[in-house]
């Protein structure tokens, strides 16, 4: 039998349009009506709104109450959980990160986003002498309390943003009530873009001595990750930190961005 002798089975137009209306849902920055989504899949306006109601009801999408548009949910992301395409972390992050740590002497790390938090994935924790950490890879940091979820929430594209505070502000806890918080939100974007990277110093619960400062690693329009420096807050104020080893850390990222 030739390889090349087509299925018997006919291809399922519905799952054609279903897969078709989300590609063209992601290309839309901020979320987009069920007429733009009718011209540019060229679907009758039932057909599109039958297919968002169904992928709404299935979690995939939500409809906005301000503009009566629609926008992927967080949930789009479970569809890319078996693949995994991370290899830059260890063929390009990692090497560079043993360079840093003859420049900067403080523990650095390379985090990704997992959902609703901040996951490390590689670290100089167990390298540092100056880190009181060394069991570091895995562990989940929170976005709005964090410098790594911080650099992330700020440079993310906007529809990601959106979700992913419309998932922590349904939770009941302290990230549920900064999430709910939106001019609170608002302003530390605005601040975190200023700087150029984000920072916390003390205000992460489960570590008030520790500060940090962090920079996104991008592709594109896509944030990759972020690249974190770790010290003890009463060594130095987050100016002073930038001051001393902002230079180092955006030397590096250029260097994985380049090569990605």
């Amino acid at each position: 039998m030739s390889d090349d002798k087509k299925s018997d089975y006919k291809p399922v137009r519905g799952l054609i349009r279903g897969l078709s209306l989300l590609n063209n849902l992601n290309r839309f920055d901020g979320g987009a009506r069920i007429g733009q989504l009718a011209e540019v899949t060229g679907l009758h306006r039932t057909t599109v709104r039958r297919l968002l109601e169904t992928l709404q009801d299935e979690g995939y999408v939500r409809r906005s109450e301000s503009d009566d548009g629609y926008r992927l949910s967080l949930k789009v992301r479970e569809l890319s959980e078996g693949f995994r395409d991370d290899q830059w972390i260890s063929q390009l992050a990692a090497p560079l990160l043993g360079q840093l740590l003859q420049d900067v002497v403080w523990p650095t790390d390379i985090t990704t986003l997992d959902v609703d938090a901040m996951v490390i994935r590689e670290t100089t924790h167990r390298f540092s002498r100056l880190s009181f950490h060394r069991s570091m890879v895995g562990r989940r940091l929170p976005l709005l309390q964090t410098a790594a979820g911080r650099a992330y929430i700020a440079h993310c594209p906007d529809t990601e943003r959106e979700s992913i505070l419309a998932l922590l502000a349904s939770r009941n806890d302290v990230q549920g009530k900064l999430a709910r918080n939106r001019i609170w939100v608002d302003k530390l974007i605005r601040q975190t873009r200023a700087n150029g990277y984000g920072a916390n110093h003390g205000e992460w619960g489960d570590e008030e001595k520790i500060g940090s400062i962090a920079v996104p690693i991008r592709h594109g329009e896509q944030v990759m990750g972020c690249l974190n420096l770790v010290y003890i807050a009463k060594a130095m104020t987050i100016e002073d930190a930038a001051k001393r080893h902002l230079g180092a850390l955006q030397a590096v990222i250029a260097d994985i961005e380049q090569q990605l």
